[in-house]
């Protein structure tokens, strides 16, 4: 499944002749063409933008809250008039938010499904929407067991552990595999999201893909599955897992600083959550077909046995629409999506979160969505 050079070049080169149709009939919306150079080379390109106001409405995935923090910080500090908020409700909720029309753009840890993308249709008045993977992240699996920093675990034994088939951390599957650790008869306690949560459809995507004969629960936003504690929010699962002797849950890993982490078995190897084994992972993996110009949904190779990926990996989108009724709304968004692909905001984020920065790849098929978004008339 790895993708060729060839796939997303043939992607961007599709988005960039829309983009050059679209500034014809819409130059006068655009910015000036010094913006676009700027920020084709990966800087911060306000101080060639119009001057933006009003207000910026987005709401979704609280594993974004941090690079959100980061990327609020910077684009206001250039933008100062405008009132931009976010929030982290959950990438279900930020989805309903922005196809109701109560959120400008949406951040989701999962790409529009079918019925979604025709909804997205009505709201975005037939134009294209965009969906731009922004935010790469990986998904720790972390636990709470006294004098256990680190353990290496199979797909098979962490689906077996949230199906609730292994029950205490002394259980052989886990023995087998952390030689030299003193495993306690802890009872294992799975915490998983009681919200819609973009973070649970990407780690049920992983645990149906990785370990099908163990899980067979088809990938949801929604936990599948009876038992287990549940919380809200990622600020919630933690929180849990933090206070409750033996319990393990997935959240992004930059909040899972304070407890262990899981190395997962990838072909012959444990690969622990980092930035850059995440990004491997969305390098090697293909763009979904039979998508909009704009829409850059990413299916991700979470059964791969590359060295050094680690594919528990989260990729939190941007969602909005390219062409918005009020000028000043398309000019705001516009705006802040570009902030946010710059090597500035982007380094802002991997600082403030420990997200992977985005790669050239990623960031020039980005441009041409954003270079594209205009408004009405």
């Amino acid at each position: 499944m790895k993708l060729s050079t060839t796939t997303r070049a043939a992607a961007v080169s599709s988005a960039l002749a829309a983009t050059l149709a679209l500034a014809a009939c819409g130059a006068s919306n655009e910015e000036p063409s010094g913006s676009a150079g700027a920020a084709a080379s990966g800087g911060s390109a306000s101080s060639a933008a119009p001057e933006l106001s009003g207000a910026l409405v987005g709401a979704g995935a609280s594993s974004q809250q941090s690079a959100m923090e980061a990327w609020q910080a910077g684009f206001e500090g250039e933008n100062p008039d405008v009132q931009f908020s976010y929030d982290p409700s959950g990438s279900g909720n930020g989805r309903k938010a922005f196809l109701s029309g109560a959120a400008d753009f949406a951040g989701s840890d999962a790409a529009l499904k079918d019925e979604e993308l025709t909804q997205a249709a009505d709201r975005c008045a037939t134009a294209d929407v965009f969906e731009l993977p922004n935010y790469i992240s990986p998904i720790a699996i972390a636990f709470n067991l006294e004098g256990v920093d680190t353990l290496n675990l199979k797909p098979a034994t962490v689906a077996d552990i949230f199906s609730g088939k292994v029950t205490t951390w002394n259980d052989p599957a886990i023995a087998a595999d952390n030689a030299g650790v003193t495993l306690p008869a802890t009872p294992i306690v799975p915490v998983h999201r009681g919200d819609d949560s973009g973070t649970t459809e990407n780690f049920t995507a992983y645990l149906h893909e990785a370990a099908p004969d163990a899980w067979t629960a088809e990938p949801d936003g929604v936990w599948p599955l009876e038992g287990g504690e549940n919380a809200n929010g990622t600020s919630g699962v933690i929180d849990v897992v933090t206070s409750t002797a033996g319990a393990i849950t997935y959240a992004d890993a930059s909040r899972a600083s304070d407890l262990g982490v899981v190395s997962v078995a990838v072909g012959s190897e444990f690969v622990a959550p980092s930035a850059e084994a995440a990004a491997a992972v969305v390098e090697n993996s293909p763009v979904v077909e039979g998508r909009g110009d704009y829409d850059f949904a990413i299916e991700l190779n979470r059964a791969t046995e590359g060295s050094g990926e680690y594919p528990v990996v989260l990729i939190s989108y941007h969602v909005g629409c390219v062409q918005y009724d009020d000028a000043a709304k398309a000019a705001a968004v516009k705006g802040f999506m570009q902030y946010v692909i710059s090597e500035d905001g982007q380094a802002a984020s991997s600082e403030n979160a420990g997200s992977a920065q985005i790669s050239e790849t990623l960031r020039t098929q980005a441009q041409t969505a954003v270079d594209a978004i205009t408004a009405a008339g």
